[in-house]
């Protein structure tokens, strides 16, 4: 037992004396990273009358205290000030701003309850009392991106599905965070916001913000040009639901990828929901902080594929439904199958097509099809493709891509198919389990081990190298050509 201190309070920064008293004690039975972390941060604003009033900069930061360090003041505040203290809490809510909000807890020894008979429930939440002003957040949804607007199919099955299971137990489900990658135009950013906007139509109350992450790092960095990272941490962290679109875009960036942690730990914590979109998986993002990849493991990674042919032709479908537009069916085959890889520029041709036709006064058919796809492809940056490398190794390696996509063990094609994932895992952006995938079902391992054949061979065999370097070549001339175009 400490000695019970008895202390004047009418002394001059008494919440000063007595507070440190009780930090003296606490340093001595935590770690120090978290003292730092728990402790430090805590400001006493005054002890009056058998009160000790403490300040904590976030809501967040009130519960991680309840919840681990609740007995550890109960007794020293009992040892270092004395049996019948209070406790009172204020929460930091702007820069200049506090709110009073106070907690019953009491710490007590001389009256009931006692002390060693209190449980973490005796102190009720402080912050669902009147004065903390409902935050009136814009989510910054696109109100047209819906899941009736999202056409399923075997590319996007399971990324919706667990979409569905959040709007029911946003932040209550083993999909938290939701991590949602693939690449351009696959319909990421779509998905989370029919997710967003799904959740506000079940709760309107719900707070939900969507944020790119570039967007993201430049308000972080204009909080702190203007001292203001308080404000910025705690708006983030009184949010329901936080929806980051391009979470690969914090590569690099050590000061954002410190305060997202911190950001990323508080929301999971208090079981809020967390949505990000990616270009790739997060094992495969690099210029990342591995604790960060390793939080983005935590709930589900859902990938999304290009659609099949059948999906193709149902998005557009939905698209003519939705603006009340009629093509003949065979129209709409055709457009599918030229564009494969991109439902935006899918729906873009679409779009070109009725839009040629009105203005021009002529008749829908394969010809203008045919005419409005040549000329929006010429328009687009043409992103090198698996199936482009398969066709270019096939060529220079005397193979076909049937062979590439089978089990033959040839040594010819063998080296063929392992350039192909080697070249594909350069050039695109797609992640090991896709390629693999292109290969007639392979895993991401066997993926790896013919890269590293290649890199081996490259290494070792100087023909070998020439010849690679000529299929690079090609490779960039195609991309070239078609940005010329």
């Amino acid at each position: 037992m400490g000695v019970i201190k008895h202390v004047d309070k009418n002394m001059e920064q008494t919440h000063d004396i007595v507070w440190n008293d009780c930090l003296n004690q606490i340093k001595k039975e935590v770690k120090p990273q978290s003292y730092k972390t728990w402790f430090d941060p805590i400001k006493p604003i005054k002890y009056d009358q058998d009160i000790l009033t403490i300040q904590v900069p976030n809501k967040f930061f009130y519960e991680w205290l309840e919840q681990h360090y609740l007995e550890l003041l109960k007794r020293v505040i009992k040892n270092e000030i004395g049996p019948k203290v209070k406790l009172e809490y204020q929460i930091l809510i702007g820069k200049n701003d506090e709110s009073g909000l106070k907690s019953n807890a009491r710490v007590s020894t001389s009256q009931q309850p006692k002390a060693d008979q209190l449980h973490s429930q005796d102190i009720k939440n402080p912050f669902v009392i009147p004065g903390i002003k409902k935050l009136n957040i814009d989510p910054q949804l696109i109100e047209n991106y819906t899941f009736d607007a999202f056409v399923e199919g075997d590319c996007n099955r399971l990324a919706r599905s667990a979409g569905l299971a959040i709007v029911d137990k946003p932040g209550k489900t083993s999909f938290n965070p939701l991590v949602i990658y693939g690449n351009v135009g696959l319909g990421k950013t779509h998905l989370a916001h029919a997710i967003g906007n799904a959740i506000l139509e079940r709760d309107p109350k719900k707070n939900v913000q969507y944020v790119s992450m570039e967007k993201f790092s430049n308000q972080m960095i204009h909080a702190i040009q203007t001292n203001t990272v308080n404000d910025f941490l705690n708006f983030y962290q009184l949010l329901d639901v936080l929806i980051v679109d391009d979470i690969h875009f914090l590569a690099n960036k050590v000061k954002t990828q410190e305060i997202f942690f911190h950001i990323f730990n508080q929301l999971h914590q208090s079981h809020k929901q967390i949505i990000l979109t990616s270009d790739r998986a997060p094992k495969d993002l690099d210029g990342m902080e591995n604790r960060l990849i390793s939080r983005f493991k935590w709930g589900l990674t859902a990938d999304l594929q290009a659609p099949d042919l059948e999906t193709r032709m149902a998005i557009l479908q939905a698209k003519m439904a939705r603006e009340g537009y009629h093509i003949p069916t065979k129209i709409i085959e055709y457009i599918s199958y030229h564009i494969k890889n991109n439902i935006r520029e899918l729906e873009g041709v679409l779009i070109s097509l009725i839009a040629q036709s009105s203005l021009n006064k002529k008749e829908i058919d394969v010809t203008l099809a045919q005419e409005v796809i040549q000329q929006f492809v010429n328009k687009v940056n043409k992103e090198v493709t698996i199936e482009g490398i398969q066709e270019l190794v096939s060529e220079n390696f005397d193979t076909s891509v049937e062979q590439l996509n089978g089990k033959s063990r040839k040594r010819n094609v063998v080296i063929a198919r392992q350039l192909s994932m080697y070249l594909s895992k350069k050039y695109t952006k797609n992640s090991l389990k896709t390629i693999g995938e292109y290969f007639g079902g392979k895993d991401h391992s066997t993926v790896i081990y013919s890269c590293n054949a290649i890199k081996d061979l490259l290494e070792t065999d100087a023909k070998f190298r020439m010849k690679v370097h000529e299929v690079e070549r090609q490779v960039r001339v195609s991309l070239n050509s078609s940005v010329e175009e």
